[in-house]
């Protein structure tokens, strides 16, 4: 005898409020088993196959494509068949629950957080599926006959590329990333389907031309008529913000309601660089020295606690800048890597971004971070500091000065630098000393 059960969107491992439906895998009435991959969800991170935690008949989708979905809420409703095998987790009756998941990356002690809503089984987390006490990895699943990655395929639908059209070059016939980017950049037709609307003007009269009021010739008495002003018609239409766009938002206007910043900035000398710098390792490494020499900005902040954590090792958040949004994943160790090792994990952590092939735990728990727009424009700024981190160093683009010297002057390149810095958490001083440390060691040569 069947029973019917709900399947609430679990924590995808990440604290997030809700994910985006990307793309079904399954229809109703189908029947699935245990593990089956259920449907694809776009979170503020990456994109996941949320796997089935049932073995039986689905009865009802909660929601379509593009639909955001809140967690905890119904996901889809199933007719469970008890002879078949089923997620020990979600072995349950009516609607009690099971706690939800704890976060895999390490908490500070001193932060406390809310206790978890209880869920009704443990869920999935990103980048792997969980089934009992085994982890499958997420892998490129054959639908349709199409082997993709879940973030792939979200790529595809998002730019409107046809997968089956699509030439892969992965191992065993898988689509990656990059196909989708070449059928992008080579599409099969020239002939360009969307239409732009322009704004539409209504030429104004000549009356309109002298103001608000003017002469009619038709009248004898000479009376001023007023006239109607030109419209105009926006081309613009709005779009839902999702994804990493809207969970920047929240952050952003969490972090601007909790956070007291203060910025100081600078200009560091790199006149006396030999040839060959790396500017990325070279910022990294002066953080690594200025959070040594003054450790209160390499610190997390609990006002609800009022305490701090100061940390001994060095995680870097490296803002990265993407078409969907802002992400910001996690150098670790970085007080242990020397410059060739720091521009591996770089690039590494910004070819995982590109690719959305992310792991949430390298998006969160860093100690401190850095913003280096000035690979762009700009020269100073005052960059957020998302809690419970105290401290966010920016980097503007060099440019080259005139420098008084001993006996005249001369042309030196200049790299701006600003430090904001949570003024609760550390006083006027100890970011003075820091940003100190951080032009010193940026004065070296090497």
């Amino acid at each position: 005898m069947s029973t019917d059960k709900d399947f609430l969107l679990p924590d995808l491992g990440e604290g997030l409020p809700d994910a985006e439906i990307v793309e079904w895998l399954v229809k109703e009435g189908d029947s699935v088993m245990l593990d089956q991959p259920l449907v694809s969800m776009e979170t503020a991170k990456a994109v996941v196959e949320v796997p089935s935690p049932y073995s039986g008949v689905v009865t009802k989708l909660h929601g379509k494509a593009g639909d955001v979905i809140d967690t905890g809420a119904a996901l889809a409703s199933f007719a469970v068949d008890p002879a078949l095998p089923q997620r020990a987790e979600a072995e349950d009756t009516g609607h009690h629950h099971a706690p939800r998941p704890k976060p895999t990356a390490p908490e500070p002690p001193s932060v406390t957080t809310a206790a978890p809503t209880e869920r009704v089984d443990a869920g999935t987390v990103v980048g792997a599926m969980q089934a009992s006490n085994e982890v499958k990895h997420e892998a490129a699943i054959a639908i349709g006959g199409i082997k993709a990655m879940p973030a792939v395929r979200a790529a595809a639908k998002k730019l409107g590329v046809d997968l089956t059209r699509v030439r892969p070059s992965g191992p065993d016939a898988v689509i990656t990333m990059q196909d989708v980017k070449n059928a992008v950049a080579s599409p099969p037709s020239l002939v360009a389907t969307a239409t732009i609307q322009a704004a539409i003007v209504t030429p104004p009269t000549t009356a309109a031309a002298h103001g608000a009021y003017a002469t009619d010739p038709r009248s004898l008495a000479g009376k001023p008529v007023r006239t109607t002003p030109p419209t105009v018609n926006a081309s613009g239409q709005p779009e839902p913000i999702r994804g990493v766009r809207r969970n920047m938002a929240r952050i952003m206007a969490e972090a601007h309601a909790q956070v007291v910043p203060t910025m100081l900035c600078d200009d560091a000398d790199l006149h006396a660089w030999a040839p060959g710098n790396d500017i990325t390792a070279r910022l990294i490494r002066a953080i690594v020295v200025a959070c040594k020499a003054e450790p209160a900005l390499n610190a997390w902040f609990d006002m609800a606690n009022s305490t701090r954590t100061l940390h001994r090792r060095v995680d870097i958040g490296i803002a990265v800048d993407t078409p969907e949004g802002l992400f910001v994943p996690a150098l670790r160790n970085a007080d242990m890597l020397d410059a060739g090792r720091i521009r591996e994990g770089v690039n590494r952590l910004r070819a995982q971004v590109e690719d959305r092939s992310i792991a949430a735990d390298e998006l969160k728990g860093y100690t401190i971070s850095l913003s280096n727009f000035g690979m762009y424009a700009g020269r100073y700024a005052t960059p957020v500091i998302v809690p419970p981190c105290v401290a966010i160093i920016a980097a503007g683009k060099g440019r080259h000065q005139l420098v008084p010297v001993m006996g005249g002057i001369e042309t030196h390149k200049v790299l701006p630098l600003s430090l904001t810095f949570d003024h609760r958490a550390a006083t006027g001083g100890e970011a003075a000393r820091f940003l100190k440390a951080m032009l010193d060691d940026l004065a070296r040569p090497s």
